[in-house]
């Protein structure tokens, strides 16, 4: 019992993460805390003071500690990996900012929101103990191979996050011409794909997410090229239509 408690609490921190993520992105607080990581001296008053970076680390930080307790609590293969891709989102996160200050390439960005997604499908898994923990690794290998590859579109989200560095505009994508046009492009791709795959699966709930989230993937570039350095919370809509995407396949698939 004690497990499932956790589980849950360990799963609604990390989906905070990520749609707070999407509100570091939206509102420009991307380097607010400069490269430092992973705190500051004042961290926890520039969160009192609502600045949404403390907020989003001071919450990954409370993943980390219930991701450690329940490790140590229930030693299991789905604890393992709960641990391991939490200690990789934090390594990640560090490597993030260094994309955001042009230091790093943007596939940093990307495998960043790979494994900050593997967190919360992890302790969602251990907190509703749905699937066995073979099943649970058929999950993982299925999405990140065909026919949907879900962590590919994933990935190329960040990707185009980390190349316009949260402040360039993507512009036109009908004729790419650089770099952070051909990675919307590809993102866009991949995500079609991804549809098709649902439809050929017979995923009904998880297809209607996805075309909700699309959507919103549509607005968000409309905002983004309105308002590049601060696009609003439009991009963690988006990100929290992306965990209802999960949710959905692991339920519905």
């Amino acid at each position: 019992m004690i497990n499932e408690i956790l589980g849950y609490i360990t799963t609604i921190l990390a989906g905070s993460a990520i749609v707070l993520g999407g509100i570091v992105e939206g509102y420009g607080y991307g380097l607010s805390l400069g490269t430092n990581w992973p705190y500051t001296n004042n961290i926890v008053e520039l969160a009192g003071k609502g600045d949404p970076e403390a907020i989003h680390r001071i919450v990954a930080t409370l993943v980390g500690i219930f991701s450690l307790i329940l490790l140590i609590i229930d030693f299991n293969t789905i604890t393992i990996i709960g641990f391991i891709s939490i200690v990789a989102t934090a390594l990640l996160g560090m490597a993030t900012l260094y994309v955001l200050a042009g230091k790093l390439p943007s596939i940093f960005q990307g495998f960043h929101d790979i494994a900050a997604y593997t967190t919360f499908i992890t302790y969602l898994i251990l907190a509703t103990d749905y699937i066995s923990p073979s099943k649970y690794i058929g999950f993982l290998i299925s999405a990140i191979t065909p026919p949907h590859f879900l962590y590919f579109v994933i990935f190329m989200g960040g990707v185009v996050t980390g190349t316009r560095r949260m402040k360039l505009s993507i512009g036109d994508v009908r004729k790419p011409k650089n770099r952070l046009q051909w990675a919307w492009v590809i993102h866009g791709i991949v995500a079609a794909i991804f549809f098709i795959a649902l439809i050929i699966l017979r995923y009904w709930i998880p297809l209607v997410f996805a075309l909700i989230e699309s959507a919103v993937g549509l607005w968000t570039y409309y905002q983004i090229n309105k308002n590049p350095t601060k696009p609003g919370a439009v991009i963690g809509l988006h990100q929290l239509f992306s965990l209802a995407v999960v949710v959905s396949l692991i339920f519905f698939s």
